[in-house]
């Protein structure tokens, strides 16, 4: 094999941000394509939004209401779950008497390197009023904008939105902990491309992390939510108090995954640095984590929060195709962490990565249908008045 032998270049935490994105285009790795799962997830919790938008205050001298997707991606989710919030909401005003509905506005916010030339390309077109829209098929009743940034800072002007949803967002990292990068600390997660089954002070530092980045997120939010307002968020959970078992996120990224970074180094194609100097910046946290940060912020009121079992990321058609289950695995896992992949080693080895996910997970396509299953924190949050 004369694969080139990946630089010493380390994506730093600085270009973390503007790297990270899905994989965009439409492509077989793309994640328009590869979303299916959190699609049908997100489905199956359709019933704890619209209890969280009945808590939205709606008043008959409202002219606009404003609703934003935070961490869209560039598939379709984003517009379904859109459309199931606006649907929703013109219903209760229907139900106070209001049938001059207000105009809708949804904003689609992700990073700036996020895919949005093919989400704007998914979108129905615009019909110029509103009673015509609610009478078509595959057209928009609402008024969309891109807002690139990151959402854990200020993203829209104090007191301008009326709902805030979130899905499979929030257990992506700001960044990667320092410590963990760091040869002196003993938070350096050598070996791992991930945190399952690291150290105690490796864990520590992602939980760290994640409670300060989720901190930052409910503070912007706070300035940005309008009086009576509401939030449904959905993130990477887990069910175990200890945080080195990561649940779903660890069997995706630390058993087949690692492998094939291991592979990768002991073919001489990467040396140990460098896969030590690779972590995906993921944190699925407990319901406690979570919890102790919002109670902390103390903007808002908990309607809802739980642990919800979402399912298997692994959309087949033959489960009993082991080649089909290694393909559906090593491609999930490119979808979400492609970018940051073929930053660190090139296209090039990141193809042979992935194909060494594909084989491994292969080998194992019976323990991944049993045991890979996704558990999500879902929290419903009111503006506290």
């Amino acid at each position: 094999m004369s694969l080139p032998m990946a630089n010493n270049v380390v994506v730093s935490n600085m270009e973390l941000e503007k790297l990270l994105s899905m994989k965009g285009g439409k492509g077989e790795a793309s994640y328009a394509n590869n979303s299916q799962a959190q699609g049908m997830h997100a489905k199956s919790m359709h019933h704890l939004l619209k209890e969280t938008l009945d808590k939205v205050e709606l008043h008959a001298t409202d002219t606009a209401f404003v609703v934003v997707d935070l961490g869209c991606s560039c598939g379709t989710n984003t517009l379904n779950v859109v459309d199931v919030i606006i649907n929703h909401i013109i219903k209760r005003y229907e139900a106070i008497g209001r049938h001059d509905q207000p105009e809708f506005s949804a904003f689609f916010s992700d990073l700036p390197s996020n895919d949005f030339n093919t989400l704007f390309q998914l979108l129905p077109p615009l019909l110029p009023n509103m009673e015509e829209c609610l009478a078509a098929n595959n057209h928009r009743s609402y008024f969309a904008a891109g807002v690139p940034g990151s959402f854990y800072r200020r993203l829209f002007p104090a007191r301008s939105i009326h709902v805030f949803h979130s899905a499979f967002s929030l257990h992506w990292l700001s960044q990667i902990p320092e410590s963990v990068l760091d040869k002196r600390s003993s938070a350096y997660n050598k070996g791992r491309v991930y945190i399952h089954g690291a150290g105690e002070s490796t864990t520590n530092a992602y939980k760290k992390q994640f409670q300060t980045d989720l901190a930052g997120f409910l503070s912007a939010r706070s300035i940005e939510m309008k009086r009576g307002g509401s939030m449904f968020l959905v993130c990477l959970g887990r069910t175990s108090a200890d945080p080195t078992d990561q649940g779903g996120a660890g069997l995706l990224f630390g058993t087949h995954f690692q492998d094939a970074w291991d592979d990768l180094v002991q073919e001489g194609l990467i040396s140990c640095e460098k896969r030590d100097s690779f972590n995906i910046p993921v944190y699925a946290p407990s319901l406690q984590d979570f919890k102790e940060v919002v109670e902390a912020n103390g903007s808002f009121v908990i309607n809802k929060l739980e642990v919800f079992k979402g399912g298997s990321p692994l959309v087949v058609n033959q489960p009993d195709d082991a080649t089909e289950v290694g393909r559906a695995l090593a491609i999930s896992c490119r979808s979400v962490s492609g970018v940051l992949v073929d930053a660190h080693i090139g296209d090039k080895l990141s193809d042979e990565l992935f194909l060494g996910v594909e084989k491994r997970a292969a080998c194992n396509a019976k323990e991944l249908l049993e045991k890979l299953q996704f558990f999500h924190i879902v929290a419903s949050l009111s503006f506290a008045q």
